[in-house]
């Protein structure tokens, strides 16, 4: 690996402290660094917008939490540049270490290869309004369809491969891959999967029916979901990204072609970061 990119999270004086210690100890070695514009500008050196960081490096490392994480994800998207993800806050589920971690050390073992590479599926979302796709998006922790906060019920219509399956009326639906079921999906409701299966789940919010229950399927199945009813209702990415959606939209959710590459520096104890984030065992 000769050329790191480096994203930052926005408005945060201790990610430019941070970037500013990581510089450092680059400038000792052999790497070529593309940083983020806004970044560098106040470090006062050139920057480079986040698109163009995507395209000609080989490894991305995000300065941030989980949030920055998953925009760098869906940028990258197809590429398969591996992404590195150094958490300035709390614990995350899927930034990989510490910001006190960032040392000398850290750098040797990128340059001599002393990693290994984690995948994680992405989601694909199409919307089709009136037989016609107008939009497709990707994300690597779930794709919800909800509505705003004072709008009724929204109703859905479920295709799971071509077949059939039931009729929805909820706050919201999510699609979750194993990577987002941490999220989302489980202040639903919904299980924890383990974030390298080949699976995701189907987590209603708040449904009309009790009966109507989360459900884990095999990545290798498409989902169709109409709209039946409904006013002021919203297809969100992440929850970061979003497109407003109209009665009889199809949205069309299946397995990314490609898959999110985390670069892992140290074996991640995946059960560690479970009992600590959801304080197991207090």
């Amino acid at each position: 690996m000769k050329t790191l990119g480096i994203i930052v999270k926005k408005g945060v004086p201790a990610a430019i402290d941070a970037v500013r210690e990581l510089l450092l100890l680059i400038d000792k070695i052999k790497f070529k660094v593309l940083l983020e514009e806004d970044a560098a500008k106040i470090l006062k050196i050139k920057g480079y917008r986040r698109e163009v960081i995507a395209s000609k490096v080989d490894l991305i490392m995000v300065l941030g939490g989980d949030g920055t994480l998953l925009s760098a994800a869906r940028l990258v998207g197809q590429r398969g540049t591996p992404i590195l993800g150094i958490n300035l806050g709390s614990l995350g589920f899927i930034t990989e270490i510490p910001r006190d971690e960032i040392s000398r050390e850290m750098l040797d073992k990128i340059l001599g290869g002393k990693y290994r590479f984690e995948e994680r599926i992405m989601l694909s979302a199409d919307v089709y309004r009136n037989s016609r796709k107008i939009t497709r998006h990707i994300a690597l922790n779930d794709v919800v369809i909800n509505k705003s906060a004072l709008a009724r019920m929204v109703g859905f219509e479920i295709h799971i491969n071509d077949q059939y399956v039931t009729s929805y009326r909820a706050d919201g639906l999510i699609i979750s891959t194993p990577t987002g079921s941490t999220a989302h999906s489980l202040s639903a409701g919904g299980p924890i999967l383990y974030p390298t299966l080949e699976s995701f789940v189907m987590t209603p919010i708040c449904p009309h029916t009790l009966t109507n229950r989360p459900l884990v399927l095999p990545d290798k199945f498409g989902m169709e979901i109409t709209i039946k009813s409904g006013h002021d209702v919203y297809l969100t990415l992440d929850g970061q990204e979003g497109v407003p959606l109209k009665v009889e939209d199809k949205i069309k959710i299946r397995k990314a072609d490609f898959k999110t590459r985390f670069l892992l520096l140290h074996k991640r104890d995946y059960f560690q970061i479970l009992r600590t984030k959801l304080k197991w065992g207090e």
